[in-house]
């Protein structure tokens, strides 16, 4: 099942994708809810964030060659986690597909993106084992961890180098069929590949980073869970259009643009 959060006629709603049309809901995925007689054309809507979340989680350094990349541009020795940590995002951040990430007047050129896998929670959640922990999962969303890496040098909580307004798109909706071990994300720029990447090939997966937060930290419906990226990006700057692929998910485009003052 796919859903969506969209808005049309100053309403925003939750609905079912079904091809190029969306079959509106009454209440949420994370709720009740029960499915209504109006349709929607998908290209008649706007699309929403899927979710706001009551917490906004986010994993690093949780691909081999991404780590192997930063180290080789910072000079660093290579430093493999040896176990999962977490962050975490602001929800001020958080824009939809479609939508523009506002480049800041005094950002540097090295702002980059980030694709990465986003995992939805559905139901409250604590103390779960590895081999349980993807039964609270709703589903998986796209996500696009916008960076500026010489603030991410400088500022110790990375408040700066991650969270400024519009630089967290989420989308563009949440897919229920999930098969991990098949997921390929595929980032371009303005149309050229620029990575490619096996999703589940990561240093520590889903289930064991759900296992590690509910050891601590109960996780509600809704919370989300960005869960990292492999490779580099290239620059980008005003004019570019990022699209990231994950194969059986969909596609998170965003345009960036330079602040206006």
């Amino acid at each position: 099942m796919r859903w969506i959060r969209a808005s049309k006629d100053d309403k925003t709603f939750y609905g079912i994708v079904e091809g190029d049309r969306i079959a509106e809901v009454e209440g949420s995925p994370f709720a009740e809810y029960q499915r209504t007689s109006r349709m929607h054309e998908l290209k008649a809507v706007k699309i929403e964030v899927p979710v706001i979340p009551p917490t906004f989680y986010c994993v690093g350094f949780n691909y081999t060659e991404h780590i192997m990349k930063v180290a080789a541009r910072t000079g660093q020795p290579p430093n493999l986690p040896t176990q999962p940590d977490v962050g975490q995002r602001t929800n001020n951040a958080l824009i939809a597909h479609g939508e523009a990430v506002v480049i800041p007047h005094d950002a540097t050129d090295a702002v980059q993106y980030e694709g990465e896998l986003v995992a939805v929670i559905g139901k409250k959640a604590k103390h779960l084992s590895e081999a349980d922990a993807l039964s609270c999962v709703l589903g998986y969303t796209i996500g696009n961890d916008v960076s500026e890496r010489s603030w991410q040098k400088s500022d110790r909580t990375l408040w700066r180098a991650k969270s400024p307004d519009t630089w967290k798109p989420m989308g563009p909706w949440i897919e229920t069929d999930v098969d991990l071990d098949a997921l390929e994300t595929i980032v371009r720029t303005n149309g050229q590949e620029t990575t490619r990447f096996r999703t589940n090939a990561m240093l520590f997966g889903v289930a064991k980073y759900i296992s590690t937060i509910t050891r601590y930290i109960t996780l509600y419906p809704g919370d989300v869970i960005w869960m990292g990226t492999d490779g580099s990006s290239p620059n980008l700057k005003a004019g570019d259009v990022v699209d990231i692929e994950i194969t059986g998910i969909g596609h998170l485009v965003n345009p960036f643009v330079a602040e206006v003052r």
